[in-house]
């Protein structure tokens, strides 16, 4: 009789992701494995969860705002709503394991196993844990977490340090360099600063590459500049008469095995997925955390490798004025880099979504 698997979360690409990856290593191990996703209505899971090939089930749920909005009126009937609904889905599909990955949706459908007995199993990408998967661990059977010392916020007992699961194919980038070179149109003899602020972009990180953009190609440095969608006009017209053979700036990369094959220094966010495949590609990083997001989790995460000299923070309150010589002095600096190369290597771990599926299929 094949194995059932819920995995419920989403919400960002931070849930997301990792929960399609831990979805795809459990069908590696155990093909026949029957696997139901459950997410929040509206939210980037009902596409994205689809087009990776697994059905999908939606909550009508989201979270609280944090002043008095129609949407908080509205969040007593959409628990309710999401709750019997749940225990609907877990009675229907009688699963034998439910994952909870973060985000709205884990909560009710975590709570409707929880109640019938089924075994769970938290997967954490944060260094700060989310309030749904703090609210939850208690029942847990299992917490698989990305960062250590989280402690003080699991039950010692039940934490397992996997580190997130991330795409497969940004591990062993060398032999990409040169074709990933001739897919940007630079050049393999000049070091490249790659600049990843979310697929909807990130404005302070962009006004400061910005500010750089003249001196970095002068010192002949090339740029590969990931706006996102809603800044691209603006920069795109900002440096159209700029010189452009070191310039790629785009709203969107879709090929970032290419991006961080050809990157010498990455100049990043600071989210859970993010950071996992930084550690994964061995990069010299410049982190600027995102300031608005929930509990600053961001800025946890960076000070995380930054404690472990594994990356450089800069504050995004700082990052107008600071960033630039902080970048540049990096890529003048190769026994820093090596350094930090070294030192975020040893954070990686290459097996986590394997890892993490081998745990859920225990039970």
């Amino acid at each position: 009789m094949s194995k059932k698997v819920i995995i419920s979360g989403g919400g960002t690409g931070g849930h997301v992701y990792p929960a399609i990856a831990i979805a795809d290593a459990i069908k590696e191990i155990a093909p026949d494995t029957d696997i139901l996703f459950v997410g929040a209505e509206g939210k980037m899971e009902m596409e994205k969860v689809p087009e990776a090939g697994y059905p999908i089930e939606g909550l009508w749920i989201s979270g609280i705002q944090r002043k008095l909005t129609l949407q908080n009126l509205m969040f007593p009937f959409k628990l309710l709503s999401s709750m019997m609904k749940a225990n609907k889905i877990v009675k229907e599909f009688k699963p034998d394991v439910v994952v909870g990955v973060g985000g709205y949706a884990s909560g009710p459908i975590m709570k409707a196993a929880n109640g019938k007995g089924i075994p769970t199993v938290i997967q954490e990408q944060n260094g700060y844990a989310g309030l749904t998967n703090k609210l939850l661990a208690d029942k847990a059977k299992k917490v698989c977490v990305a960062y250590p010392d989280m402690e003080k916020y699991f039950p010692k007992d039940k934490i397992i340090f996997t580190g997130n699961p991330v795409r497969k194919d940004i591990i062993k980038l060398e032999h990409l360099r040169e074709e990933a070179m001739q897919h940007f149109g630079l050049s393999t003899e000049k070091k490249t600063v790659l600049v990843i602020g979310g697929s909807l972009g990130a404005l302070t990180i962009n006004e400061s590459i910005a500010n750089s953009v003249e001196e970095l190609l002068d010192k002949g440095y090339q740029l590969i500049w990931q706006t996102g969608k809603f800044y691209f006009e603006r920069f795109e017209t900002a440096f159209k008469d700029v010189d452009n053979a070191g310039l790629k700036i785009m709203p969107f990369i879709r090929r970032m095995d290419y991006a961080y094959a050809c990157a010498d220094v990455v100049v990043s966010r600071a989210g859970a997925l993010s950071i996992s495949e930084l550690c994964l590609a061995g990069k010299p990083s410049i982190l600027v955390p995102s300031p608005n997001v929930a509990e600053d989790h961001q800025t946890k995460n960076a000070l995380a490798l930054a404690k472990e000299n594994a990356a450089i923070m800069v504050k995004d309150v700082d990052a107008r004025e600071q960033l630039k010589e902080i970048l540049i002095n990096l890529l003048g600096d190769t026994t820093k880099q090596s350094e930090l190369n070294g030192a975020i290597l040893k954070l990686g771990k290459p097996t986590a979504a394997i890892d993490i599926a081998k745990e859920v299929l225990k039970f």
